[in-house]
């Protein structure tokens, strides 16, 4: 029912602006205006359109006001687990090396710069740059 009424609701929404660019611009604001010798320049036809832009705004607003009672009442019970993320993965630990004898902390330089830094856990998340 909710996926007719949203099809109506573009139909309406599609007359209701050809409506509208069909009418000829009073003020001539954005529009260039019209010639009287044009096709819908008749008296007669104006009036249509007017009463045309009407019916159509008012169905478009009960249409409106209909779709989102509808989407109100409409409530799922179901979870959507599409995003969730999985479990992180245990860390595996990375043996670090260890000064030699009393040797300071920050003295090992180059030979213990990749074995300091322990690996970051792989927890399904975007892969890292290489």
């Amino acid at each position: 029912m909710f996926a007719f009424l949203l099809v109506i609701h573009a139909i309406i929404a599609a007359a209701l602006v050809t409506v509208i660019l069909m009418q000829r611009s009073e003020g001539g604001g954005l529009g260039m205006g019209g010639s009287p010798s044009g096709l819908m320049s008749a008296r007669g036809a104006a009036d249509f359109l007017t009463r045309a832009t009407g019916v159509l705004g008012t169905m478009f607003v009960l249409c409106s006001i209909l779709l989102a009672i509808l989407a109100a009442n409409h409530r799922s019970t179901d979870i959507d687990t599409s995003l969730a993320r999985t479990p992180a993965a245990a860390a595996t630990a990375v043996p670090t090396a260890e000064p030699k004898g009393d040797a300071a902390p920050f003295a090992g330089g180059a030979e213990n710069a990749g074995a300091a830094a322990p690996a970051p856990a792989d927890n399904g998340a975007v892969p890292l740059a290489r």
